[in-house]
């Protein structure tokens, strides 16, 4: 397979906003740590590596990404202590050799350098519903890559980003009536009693906006969706799936 280059949008964002609906803070909006979600970005990422593709990183202000403490656990491995320090291993690589602790600020990246990168990839993490669903640079992006449909993959909180293309162009929602799975709103309810808060849901945003959302929670775990440019995965368990159906779209 040629080398191609993919661009990698993470959030600037440390934390993410959790109304409190319990505690001696009820009432009030308090910064829930987060960040990208660690497999979410590791298992996509070395499959385009193996592939030879190379990755560039971006973010909204090219801050350096920190990883969702939760993603960091082993109960997010199920134990696998191997697989957790495989993917910790690697972005420490990609601090060293790509430039991952200084993220291309999203406004530098030209309408003319989009075009030579054949797909943009976007994991998740709470973080991005902090920074990447009203950002006018990653609208931008994304419109450019679903006017010359080019591969574009999002997976779990995600897909929150495409919201950003309502604040680019004319505003409109350019994802309207595609097929989009994300972190469902069941899995956020569950997350939400665990930390005693409201958070903002993916799944009824996009639905708001016109997306037509599948959330694959009776089908299988790891769910993924593919209509037109867009592939998009469900939760940490699709990432090895979305990954491989991103690099396939690539491939074309």
């Amino acid at each position: 397979m040629p080398t191609k280059k993919v661009l990698i949008v993470l959030s600037d964002a440390k934390s993410f906003p959790l109304k409190k609906t319990s505690g001696a803070d009820a009432g009030q909006t308090v910064d829930q740590p987060s960040g990208f979600f660690l497999m979410e970005l590791a298992k996509p990422l070395q499959k385009l590596l193996d592939a030879g593709h190379e990755v560039t990183f971006a973010s909204p202000k090219g801050e350096e990404p920190v990883p969702d403490p939760n993603s960091e656990s082993l109960l997010a491995f199920a134990g696998n202590f191997y697989e957790r320090r495989r993917e910790n291993a690697l972005i420490e690589r990609m601090k060293r050799e790509n430039g991952f602790s200084r993220p291309r600020p999203l406004a530098s990246i030209s309408d003319e350098e989009l075009a030579s990168f054949a797909g943009v990839f976007i994991p998740g993490g709470h973080a991005p519903l902090a920074d990447l669903g009203d950002n006018p640079d990653l609208g931008r992006i994304l419109r450019f890559f679903h006017r010359e449909n080019k591969p574009t993959a999002v997976i779990c909180h995600g897909p929150y980003a495409l919201l950003s293309t309502k604040f680019a162009g004319d505003g409109d929602f350019v994802y309207k009536g595609y097929h989009i799975t994300s972190w469902s709103d069941v899995e956020e309810k569950a997350m939400e009693t665990l930390l005693g808060g409201e958070i903002e849901k993916v799944e009824s945003r996009l639905k708001e906006e016109g997306a037509i959302m599948e959330t694959g929670l009776s089908e299988k775990v790891g769910y993924t969706t593919l209509h037109r440019e867009l592939v998009s995965g469900g939760n940490p368990m699709a990432a090895d799936e979305l990954g491989q159906r991103f690099l396939k779209m690539l491939s074309v």
